[in-house]
């Protein structure tokens, strides 16, 4: 097993010049510590990451200037997913399975903050029309 990482040392390299932090050991097991995470870590196998390597720029670009585009009036590419999935009304999925989190921030207090960089009062009236409504 490795020995632990120096802290001193800095990050972890890029690639094959990095260490693996789940296999450090423990240091000192007297009185019993480390015990609950050699349980823990012996309960299942620890996932092992594949080696990912970048794509070198001109194979991205070759690959994106064969990629098929799909025209603007062409047939739906998925007839069973309704139109309204992904929005919350009508059939299908709403947007919570788009998994993105929801702004809990109100509409006005955004604006409020951008309010010292409006310089032709377009912020402002937003704004005011955003404190009007309750948002």
């Amino acid at each position: 097993m490795a020995e632990p990482m120096n802290p001193l040392a800095g990050v972890s390299g890029p690639g094959k010049y990095a260490v693996r932090t789940d296999k450090l050991s423990m240091g000192s097991t007297a009185y019993g510590e480390g015990v609950e995470t050699s349980a823990i870590k012996s309960g299942a196998p620890l996932s092992t990451t594949p080696d990912q390597r970048p794509m070198p720029a001109a194979e991205v670009r070759d690959a994106a200037m064969q990629a098929p585009v799909t025209e603007l009036f062409a047939p739906t590419q998925r007839p069973d997913s309704p139109i309204t999935a992904g929005i919350d009304m009508g059939p299908g999925a709403g947007s919570s399975a788009l998994m993105m989190a929801k702004s809990t921030e109100k509409t006005s207090d955004i604006l409020e903050k951008m309010l010292p960089f409006d310089s032709d009062g377009t912020i402002a009236i937003l704004y005011q029309q955003a404190v009007a409504r309750g948002d």
